[in-house]
């Protein structure tokens, strides 16, 4: 736990491996209301003190995209959509996407604010359990009990804004953004595949921005524009299409350990998928993803032949007279 002196309060800390290197980083930064961090020397020195990680990294709220502090920086990155009105942002959309948003009207999708009650909660756990693939890699929400998905999506209640997708009464999508320091970041978007063609993601984000413009947020927020060195992909591709700009902003790292300042100064901190060129990493996460289609599938075969194994078992059975 990292205390601020300045504004006396109190911090979870978050510390993850990049090959050999700890890295330390505040837990939730990005939904942090204010600024994180008042006095970061102060909190730097409780980090040494604790020894438990070898960089500590951090970052100022969104707006705060020139550099001030006297650290190590690089550049760090979101997707984001500068809002004014709604009106703007739809004509600065290219055709194609405003075809989507109106074809998912034309085929039945109803997308409007909900309320987070069980209900939904019991639409998003069908969503979650559609596939245990997504972007082809394993899906960290698939097999969740309501329970576990209830908490999970529970979190920020008092900045939260939640739409769902509806075909008739079955919800195909969802959206949860949260307001932070008047931006607004989604925490999660998330449609049905078998929905795929009825567009309900393009809607989703349409009335997203809709209600965000409402609220007078200054950006929408949609993750990262580039994840790690690759520039081109289908999601970078739709965030595009929808609006989304790349938005950059500094990351600040500060070494706590002499192997925190070597891995600085070799560029380790980035992990050691920085030094694989693109064309690799995009074969490895192939083969990745067609390792796991066949895990699933070869799951599933074994679970319907138990099934139809304990049918036949029960259908064989007599019943003495």
């Amino acid at each position: 736990m990292l205390k601020d002196g300045a504004k006396g309060l109190s911090y979870g800390v978050v510390i993850s491996r990049r090959g050999p290197v700890r890295i330390a980083t505040i837990r939730d930064e990005e939904w942090i209301e204010g600024e994180p961090i008042a006095e970061p020397d102060s909190l730097v020195r409780s980090l040494r003190g604790a020894a438990q990680a070898d960089i500590f990294s951090f970052a100022r709220p969104l707006q705060a995209c020139e550099p001030c502090y006297p650290f190590h920086f690089e550049w760090d990155n979101v997707a984001a959509a500068k809002l004014t009105e709604f009106a703007l942002w739809w004509e600065s959309l290219p055709q194609e996407s405003r075809k989507n948003v109106r074809r998912s009207q034309r085929r039945g999708v109803i997308v409007s604010r909900v309320s987070f009650d069980d209900q939904f909660v019991r639409g998003i756990c069908n969503i979650y359990n559609e596939t245990p693939i997504r972007q082809s890699r394993k899906f960290w929400h698939y097999g969740k009990s309501f329970d576990q998905v209830k908490a999970a999506n529970a979190t920020y209640s008092d900045r939260s804004e939640f739409i769902g997708a509806f075909l008739g009464d079955d919800l195909i999508g969802f959206i949860k953004f949260v307001t932070v320091n008047n931006v607004a970041r989604i925490m999660q978007i998330l449609s049905m595949e078998a929905h795929t063609d009825k567009r309900p993601t393009n809607a989703l984000l349409a009335k997203a921005v809709e209600i965000c413009c409402e609220k007078r947020a200054t950006h929408l927020v949609y993750g990262k524009y580039v994840y790690g060195r690759k520039e081109t992909s289908p999601v970078t591709e739709f965030k595009r299409r929808n609006g989304f700009e790349r938005l950059n902003f500094p990351r600040y790292y500060i070494p706590l350990t002499r192997l925190g300042a070597f891995a600085l100064r070799c560029g380790l901190h980035r992990g050691i998928a920085q030094f694989v060129p693109e064309n690799i990493t995009n074969v490895f996460l192939a083969a990745r993803a067609a390792l796991y289609r066949r895990r699933f599938r070869l799951q599933d075969e074994l679970q319907t032949t138990t099934h139809i194994g304990r049918n036949s078992t029960v259908g064989s059975s007599s019943t003495p007279v």
